[in-house]
């Protein structure tokens, strides 16, 4: 996947990990611009021209949740955070607050420039679909139209509410959905957090897609965070 068009801002005061992030986006062809506060990442989020974020949160002038809050006030651009803040708790808030996805250090490059492959696929799907009335993923597709679900061309069963938690994992394939967020939008902002009614529901699911449940290839739990859809 060499000579991308697509420009990653790397936001990161670690001169030695700044350096590694780059030397692997040139490898790849990507076109790349870097800073090393949160002012500087915001100002040239308004004056270039950038299409993914790469994001550490412990920066020297105020924290990276603060620029995905301001960013998220205009803009959908995918961002992924790059932290050494493993707490799930940490990951989560990141994610409800609008980054696509998190990355913890360390991390290989491989697995870098595979998470900014499939912010990149979702940007440009636009939400899951972008008007296509049949989208997939592997041999799991989805007929947004028919309310069809299929597995290797045959049709799979599904209940009404299955069938929304899938449509919403396929209209952000790739991302980290947590928990909160499914919660929210499959059952309501009046629901709560009781996540039992969720894992029952997944748990469904999963018998009906996935061929073992207990190593699922389609849904993978990012365990006390959420969920995701593999894009393959």
């Amino acid at each position: 996947m060499k000579n991308m068009n697509e420009t990653i801002l790397v936001v990161e005061d670690d001169a030695q990990i700044k350096n590694y992030i780059c030397y692997a986006l040139k490898q790849e062809g990507f076109q790349y611009l870097t800073a090393s506060t949160a002012q500087h990442a915001l100002s040239q989020l308004v004056s270039e021209q950038i299409d993914v974020l790469l994001l550490d949160l412990g920066l020297p002038d105020f924290d990276g949740m603060e620029v995905i809050a301001r960013l998220r006030e205009w803009s959908e651009m995918p961002i992924i955070v790059v932290s050494a803040r493993d707490q799930d708790k940490e990951k989560a808030d990141a994610l409800d607050a609008g980054a696509d996805d998190y990355l913890t250090k360390p991390f290989s490059s491989t697995e870098l420039l595979a998470r900014i492959r499939v912010a990149i696929r979702h940007m440009y799907k636009e939400g899951g679909n972008n008007g296509q009335h049949y989208v997939f993923t592997g041999g799991l597709g989805i007929d947004f139209d028919k309310h069809l679900v299929y597995l290797d061309g045959t049709e799979v069963h599904v209940t009404p509410l299955e069938y929304s938690l899938l449509a919403l994992f396929f209209r952000n394939v790739g991302k980290v959905l947590t928990t909160k967020y499914i919660i929210k939008e499959i059952y309501g902002i009046g629901y709560g957090t009781d996540t039992q009614a969720l894992r029952a529901l997944m748990s469904g699911l999963r018998r009906k897609i996935e061929k073992n449940p207990a190593k699922p290839r389609y849904i993978h739990t990012e365990i006390g965070v959420g969920y995701r859809l593999i894009d393959e």
